[in-house]
């Protein structure tokens, strides 16, 4: 059937959209964005934050119904905006378009294009146990320094995560049916990887020593203990501070659940697909993540997840079961779980920026879809920042080694990230008492006690992340705060951030 004449050309654009994610594909999309490398590295920090085997399982189960339960109040928010861009629009419609700009923002900046930054960085990693030549000390160009902490280097890791970024935007500009189908493959391979390691940690990898070092009193930690039958309150107050901290780990690896709904506008049956996605991904994932850990700890002491050579867990639990090929099968492990995550995070993030675009708050051609109905130019935007983040290094006087930039602006917008999630939930109450009329084909499940008990949850870990690690938490509040003299210039150049998008139904102006 032939369009009328009459549509503008964000009609057209937006109709040109393909609904081409069903439920399993989106499903794939959750699990992929969660599962990267992050399960096998920071159970070793969050052993030694926590220091006792039965307070780590907690601290994931904590982060587990955090993110369960994050899932249940944006099913309701994505039911009611099925559209491209998730969490802009949805803080964006409760509170205003500052809200929903400075979140895009931040995403563009750093949380989006530093995670596929940071996971292409991690291909490359483990790249290189396989292929000696890959590394971060082989350079190409040596550091050129900027400052006497920053430089700037090409190494070949770096020049192969460059190429991992610049494969997978190529491959997302083609069209939604090769996105997904690198993602459904990767996602099916690397889920299945984790499950292998799980049933051969539990099965093969369980010993008499591991089990008696981690469970014979598992709730005994350095630091933390009752005296008799007094409760040790200052011991209770340092256990909750070890376990707010140690969610800076479980919640990073746990994190970009709700990545699907940026990608809302290609889901069929959105106002339905998009929270079952959420719901099961985050459930099968969280269920993974907590049976992977078990299999740590019955198959090495506390101490030896402590202490991991380079945190690399997961390695070192393949080691004691394979001591010649742990190594190997677990780097091939990885490289496929991070190409699947960089993959779902590119094919995801830059529909944010479309969004963005639309309403006038990003590069206007970033709000175009190309033939094959998908923004192509959002998406090459996106990956060559991401791209530019990889090149940066920071110098490390005390261990007199480098780091990257990425890694540290991650630290810093971990607590900014979780704050946009308290402001997304807490939407949850102000578009009830404002809208209370409004089409809701999903209301949250154990409204208003699940979304109550996420934001007192949330809120209690955010203060003492600002409390006890301010030079990460603060400089990440910084980063968000930038973006408001941003969105005052864009606005002081004539564009109207509340301008309502044509082509979208049910789609309404926050004042």
């Amino acid at each position: 059937m032939s369009e009328p004449p009459n549509l503008s050309p964000a009609d057209r654009d937006h109709r040109e959209f393909s609904r081409g994610l069903g439920l399993f594909d989106a499903t794939m999309l959750v699990v992929g964005a969660m599962i990267g490398s992050g399960i096998f590295i920071v159970p070793a920090e969050m052993a030694r934050n926590i220091g006792s085997a039965g307070w780590l399982l907690m601290a994931w189960a904590v982060a587990g119904a955090l993110t369960i339960a994050g899932a249940l109040c944006y099913g309701e928010l994505s039911a009611m905006m099925p559209h491209a861009g998730g969490m802009y629009f949805y803080l964006r419609e409760a509170y205003s378009p500052l809200f929903g700009f400075l979140y895009g923002w931040t995403l563009f900046s750093v949380i989006e294009t530093g995670t596929i930054a940071a996971v292409a960085v991690a291909f490359a990693r483990f790249s290189g146990v396989v292929w000696p030549l890959i590394g971060e000390d082989r350079y190409l160009i040596s550091p050129i320094h900027i400052s006497s902490r920053y430089a700037l280097s090409l190494s070949t890791a770096q020049l192969l995560a460059i190429g991992v970024i610049a494969l997978l935007t190529f491959s997302n500009t083609l069209g939604l049916r090769y996105g997904k189908l690198v993602q459904n493959v990767f996602t099916v391979t690397k889920t299945g990887a984790l499950l292998g390691l799980i049933i051969l940690g539990i099965s093969l990898g369980c010993n008499p020593g591991a089990l008696h070092a981690n469970f014979a009193h598992p709730w005994d930690s350095q630091g933390v203990a009752t005296q008799g039958a007094a409760w040790n309150w200052t011991a209770a107050l340092g256990l909750f501070v070890a376990l707010c901290l140690s969610q800076t780990g479980s919640l990073f690896s746990a994190d970009s659940w709700h990545n699907i709904a940026f990608a809302a506008g290609e889901v069929q049956r959105p106002e339905r697909n998009v929270t079952r996605a959420m719901v099961i991904g985050t459930v099968v994932v969280i269920t993974l993540y907590v049976l992977a850990n078990g299999a740590y700890l019955v198959t090495l002491p506390l101490e030896a997840i402590q202490h991991a050579p380079a945190d690399r867990v997961g390695t070192a639990t393949l080691r004691a079961i394979f001591p010649s090929a742990g190594n190997v099968v677990m780097a091939v492990a990885i490289m496929v779980s991070t190409f699947g995550t960089i993959n779902a995070l590119t094919l995801t993030g830059a529909r944010v920026y479309y969004a963005m675009a639309r309403q006038g708050l990003f590069f206007p051609f970033a709000g175009r879809l190309n033939r094959a109905r998908v923004p192509a130019s959002s998406l090459r935007l996106q990956g060559l920042w991401a791209a530019v983040l990889v090149l940066p290094r920071i110098y490390d006087p005390t261990t007199q080694s480098w780091g990257n930039l990425y890694s540290n602006l991650l630290e810093y917008v971990i607590s900014a990230a979780l704050i946009f999630y308290v402001l997304t939930v807490a939407g949850v109450f102000r578009l009830r008492a404002q809208r209370p009329d409004a089409p809701r084909p999903y209301r949250t499940l154990g409204y208003p006690v699940v979304p109550a008990l996420y934001i007192a949850a949330a809120s209690a870990i955010l203060l003492v992340l600002f409390a006890y690690r301010p030079a990460t938490t603060w400089p990440g509040l910084l980063i968000v705060l930038l973006g408001i003299p941003i969105y005052l210039t864009i606005q002081r150049r004539g564009r109207n951030p509340g301008v309502r998008e044509p082509g979208r139904p049910g789609f309404q102006t926050a004042d």
